[in-house]
């Protein structure tokens, strides 16, 4: 559920100002004028207008950005955005189920998590998901029963109630439960064989970057590290600089610009730059995690493997609309420290894979010797 929040706003994530917060905020966000704070002017006046007229501002400022020819666009609600925002701070608010569809096109419980609303009423793993509140799941996209579990279509918040349809053998029954505001687990770890440490990053939300620096810190010494990004969608920046940090002892981690105006990002000092380390990238790697890869992959720090990513690399900033919808334009592009361009090329790992990636990375590993 979490992942395609993210992905339906990929842009996730303002490059922080010095002394700015780390993270976007829809209202009292400075930016510099030029062609991007242009079309944030042009798609709020045509809001006002259109709410003046009695029209939906929402709607306006869809067709706004629309004509204005910026890929990365987009017109959130009020509820979709307050969801994006939660999504950051490594939250969602529903009843803590994750759901597949079979080849049947039935619906059914791929995982619940502890101590969440669907936990606590008795829903498992491999439980048949028939109904959401009363409408049908059978057949449809997992996307749209996501939707309804978390109430999109009314911006329900937590605390307000969804009836659940479920099938577990023979028993039907139903479940009415409370959405919550529930945590994430954005960054995982697991071990391999030879000590190996896996931390895969899932999405940079608050707090992951340091995670990623406890992880390397506890990783045995004598082995190495894959840094699994693949389907990371992207997240807050600052994070992302934080997670360059516990491989790179100081340094460039990315130039950009905004509206023209040159600005860098830099790694802390006294990261880990001797142990191995092998990065995971795949078509869904975007965003601040191929701003990561870029800075591993052209600072000599990692062997990249798998296959080309996605190609986001454009900034995008906020814009609160007068009904509380917020809009977002594009107004500037970051580059890797060699200075490639990523939006719309994405980054060519050193191995192409395209199966059996982890134990490929074993295999690298194991050739990039001991790092003592």
């Amino acid at each position: 559920m979490f992942a395609g929040l993210l992905v339906t706003g990929a842009a996730t994530g303002a490059f922080p100002d010095p002394g700015q917060a780390d993270r976007k905020t829809p209202t009292g966000a400075a930016r510099p004028a030029g062609r991007g704070a242009a079309g944030h002017e042009d798609v709020a006046k045509a809001a006002a207008e259109a709410m003046a007229d009695g029209e939906s501002p929402m709607e306006a400022a869809e067709r706004a950005v629309s004509r204005s020819g910026d890929r990365w666009a987009a017109v959130y609600s009020e509820g979709e955005y307050q969801e994006f925002e939660e999504a950051l701070d490594g939250q969602y608010t529903g009843v803590g189920l994750w759901a597949r569809r079979t080849a049947d096109g039935r619906i059914e419980v791929s995982r619940v998590q502890s101590g969440s609303p669907a936990a606590e009423a008795g829903v498992r793993k491999g439980d048949r998901l028939r109904s959401v509140d009363g409408a049908d799941v059978d057949g449809r996209p997992v996307t749209d029963v996501v939707s309804l579990l978390r109430g999109d279509a009314t911006d329900a918040r937590a605390g307000t109630t969804v009836t659940l349809g479920l099938q577990r053998g023979t028993r039907a029954w139903s479940e009415t439960v409370r959405r919550a505001l529930l945590s994430t687990d954005s960054v995982t770890v697991h071990k391999l064989t030879a000590g190996i440490t896996v931390i895969r990053i899932s999405a940079f939300t608050k707090g992951s970057g340091e995670l990623v620096r406890t992880a390397v810190r506890q990783a045995p010494a004598d082995a190495g590290i894959v840094l699994d990004l693949r389907g990371n969608s992207g997240g807050l920046v600052s994070e992302a600089v934080t997670a360059a940090s516990a491989f790179l002892d100081g340094g460039l981690v990315a130039t950009y610009d905004v509206d023209g105006a040159p600005r860098s990002l830099h790694a802390e000092p006294g990261g880990d730059t001797a142990r191995p380390l092998v990065a995971l990238v795949d078509g869904g790697t975007m965003s601040a995690a191929e701003m990561l890869t870029g800075a591993l992959q052209d600072r000599g720090r990692a062997v990249v493997l798998g296959s080309r990513t996605f190609g986001k690399g454009s900034i995008q900033m906020p814009t609160r609309l007068p009904d509380g919808a917020v809009a977002e334009l594009t107004v500037g592009h970051y580059r890797t420290p060699s200075g490639h361009t990523v939006d719309g090329r994405g980054i060519t790992p050193d191995l192409e894979v395209s199966t059996g990636a982890l134990e490929r990375a074993e295999t690298v590993l194991s050739g990039l010797g001991d790092p003592s």
